[in-house]
Order: structure tokens, then sequence, then C-alpha cells
């Protein structure tokens, strides 16, 4: 089934407003990041996703999810980290602020980057080989 990017949205919207841990240091970080990265345009075209107080973004989506975007994390002090695009990737930077972290992802979108691909990343990949994008 696929979910549409609208939903997925309003998921982590509510999760924010809503967080399981209101009592946890990160809920209110968490909330803001989620807040800043919802207005902005190119990041409310891709498939949000989260885990661990990690906002994520996929340029489809269906799991498996596409890596190929930086990811931002909250940390214990309030404060922001990017990270990225995969795991073993380094961290590039640390902010106070929601609205640096979300420009930096914004700055290191691929080219053409959005809106989300309806279908997985595997599906994505054949679509674009197919449109010789990839």
């Amino acid at each position: 089934m696929t979910d549409t990017v609208d939903a997925a949205w309003q998921r982590i919207l509510t999760l924010a407003d809503e967080p399981a841990r209101p009592d946890s240091p990160l809920s209110k970080a968490f909330a803001e990041l989620v807040r800043v990265a919802h207005a902005e345009p190119r990041l409310r075209g891709l498939y949000p996703w989260s885990g661990m107080w990690e906002l994520h973004f996929s340029r489809c989506t269906e799991q498996r999810h596409t890596w190929d975007i930086l990811y931002i994390g909250t940390l214990a002090d309030g404060r922001y980290y990017v990270e990225g695009p995969g795991r073993n990737s380094p961290r590039t930077a640390e902010t106070e602020s929601a609205r640096v972290a979300v420009a930096r992802v914004v700055d290191r979108l691929p080219p053409a980057c959005g809106p989300a691909f309806a279908g997985n990343a595997e599906e994505l990949a054949a679509h674009e080989r197919a449109r010789g994008r990839g």
C-alpha cells in the first residue's frame, strides 16, 4: 500500500505534538524540528519518517526508503545534528537552531529531488533509469 506524503507528514506532526514521552528533553526539540521541516516546501514534498528522535526524508513513499538525503537528529541538550545520508556517514553539523539544520539539508538535496515517488527505492531507481536519470 502506498502512503501519501501528506498523510506521513500529518502522522509525524501529530507524533511531535503529542509525544509518547512528553517528559523527555528531546520532545520539545523534536517538535520544533518537525514544524520547521514541514514549513520548508522542498522537504514537505518528500516522504518523512522518524525514529530515535531523528527526522529522515525519502524520495519514495514505500519501504525500502531512499538513503540519499541528510537527516536531522536531536541531542539531549536540545540542539540538533545533521548526518548522512547513510548511517556510516559523518556528522556534518551541530547547531542550536532547527532552522539552520533544515537549511543544511535543503542546501544538500540531490539534484531534481522531489516530489516523492509513489513506490519503493528499487521502483524509483528503475523509473529514473527508464527516464535516463539514473
